[in-house]
């Protein structure tokens, strides 16, 4: 809202600043920064005082709940992030249909995690909401978000172009709508769930969504670029570029909550968190025609839902052959198969924090390999 200070220039000349989306995504991140340290210790006192904390089950997570001593440790904390990023970017961006639908598919996917979040630790409910339920919900988040794209003059249109790294032109001009959602209902629900099952150690989740948000920043300012787009043959989308200031108010936020996430966690994000982040990474990417290239930036988060997949399929399969059932890892997700292996939590996080920062830059090469 604070872009439209700009029209008051000829009564105050450096308003004329606030046309520039470097600019406000400078400030976007500063200030999402500012709120998430100054509401952080706030709410982690009331999570302590209302004694909403993780709790363990021994046969679940064996001995690494008690080996670093995570039992009763404030969850919920997604919300320190959803204030700061929320705030920040009403503040920041200026709005239009890209802006405002990343941030309904944020601020929804943020009620469908609060809500599995305080029926665990309030209700000591261990299951949360149902997978089903959980389920319906994101895809009615999905079908309402496409909706609004849809429906959308200035995104009609450009919603329905697929582009994949490598390629000058879009592979689909025009995909139907059906292909269209499925494609979408993929990347919100897969990349809500992967950061979901990210969030196992602390700080390795909010870390690498830093770097995912990075790349996308910049990504979305070249999108919405006209210059700078033709020049690195890239889908140039008018209006997306104030999805760079979001992504800085999310890169803000999660500097804020890796102060308090880091180990030994004085918080943790939760559902609350890592259920939202994905689905706006996961929307984002779609708007700004890089759904694929999420692949290789947020490869971590891949890797990780991969693992998952992959122990359940094999130990399935090997069962069904008439055997106990095997395991690939020692256990999944990944990050956990590390810690059985004697890794400390604190060197699997920062080893995995290169990994996705290799990542990152590999997705970034792809704007440039035509």
């Amino acid at each position: 809202m604070l872009s439209y200070l700009a029209n008051f220039e000829e009564y105050f000349g450096p308003l004329r600043l606030l046309r520039y989306i470097t600019v406000r995504a400078f400030f976007g991140a500063g200030t999402a920064l500012v709120i998430g340290f100054l509401v952080g210790p706030w709410f982690i006192r009331k999570f302590r005082a209302l004694k909403v904390g993780q709790h363990y089950d021994d046969d679940r997570t064996g001995d690494i709940a008690t080996r670093f001593d995570k039992k009763n440790t404030p969850t919920m904390g997604g919300l320190i992030i959803f204030l700061s990023v929320f705030t920040s970017a009403l503040l920041w961006a200026t709005p239009n249909v890209w802006v405002l639908v990343a941030l309904f598919v944020y601020a929804a996917l943020t009620v469908a995690g609060f809500r599995d979040d305080y029926l665990k630790v309030v209700h000591r409910n261990r299951a949360g909401i149902s997978s089903r339920e959980k389920l319906l919900w994101q895809s009615l988040v999905t079908l309402i978000a496409l909706g609004l794209l849809l429906c959308h003059p200035l995104s009609a249109a450009k919603v329905r172009e697929l582009w994949v790294p490598f390629f000058k032109t879009a592979v689909i001009a025009q995909m139907p709508w059906w292909l269209l959602l499925a494609l979408i209902y993929l990347w919100v629900v897969g990349f809500s769930n992967a950061i979901n099952l990210t969030d196992g150690l602390d700080g390795l989740a909010v870390g690498c969504t830093i770097t995912v948000a990075l790349v996308f920043a910049i990504m979305a300012y070249a999108a919405g670029n006209v210059r700078i787009s033709d020049y690195l043959l890239i889908s140039y989308v008018p209006g997306v570029g104030e999805l760079a200031v979001l992504c800085s108010a999310l890169i803000g936020a999660c500097m804020a909550f890796l102060w308090y996430n880091s180990h030994p966690a004085e918080v943790f994000m939760g559902d609350t968190g890592s259920l939202a982040l994905g689905g706006l990474i996961g929307v984002m990417a779609f708007m700004i025609h890089q759904p694929v290239t999420l692949i290789i930036v947020g490869g971590i988060f891949v890797m990780e839902a991969l693992s998952v997949i992959m122990q359940v399929g094999w130990f399935k399969y090997t069962r069904a052959r008439g055997g106990v059932g095997q395991r690939l890892f020692l256990m999944s997700p990944i990050h956990h198969h590390f810690q059985k292996l004697g890794w400390p939590e604190s060197k699997v996080v920062l080893r995995f924090w290169v990994l996705s920062l290799g990542f990152a830059l590999a997705g970034l090469a792809t704007l440039k390999l035509r």
